[in-house]
């Protein structure tokens, strides 16, 4: 029986309208250290987002998630951030911040397969 490793995972939230404190889910983002995992995926819907009526730069708010996905993978490409430890990137990541994409608080939980996780986690809380 293959044993189950704890994983920190967090919600990729849109709030287009900072001011009014709406969001849509998108994406996820994943930490599972004993399997040395950091990865996100996203699904930007914009439709749904357009129907919050705030004037939105699409173009940015793919450019700032595919920004997270290099500070996941790390490296170069990822500037300073992408240097850190991935544990290290994971926080960064899941800091509180007031900009239109924002994360949830971190939940945890235990998973076998890290990457399966994630898909399973996207498909339910941001699909």
């Amino acid at each position: 029986m293959q044993e189950k490793h704890l994983f920190e995972y967090a919600v990729i939230r849109l709030v287009p309208c900072v001011e009014r404190e709406e969001f849509i889910n998108v994406g996820v983002v994943l930490y599972c250290a004993r399997q040395e995992f950091l990865q996100m995926k996203f699904d930007l819907n914009e439709g749904r987002l357009k129907a919050f009526g705030c004037e939105v730069d699409i173009s940015e708010i793919k450019d700032q998630l595919t920004g997270f996905e290099r500070v996941c993978s790390g490296g170069t490409d990822a500037g300073p951030i992408g240097n850190l430890p991935m544990a290290g990137r994971f926080r960064w990541l899941t800091a509180p911040r007031s900009t239109v994409v924002q994360t949830s608080p971190v939940h945890t939980g235990l998973t076998k397969d890290a990457a399966a996780t994630l898909l399973e986690l996207q498909a339910k809380l941001a699909g």
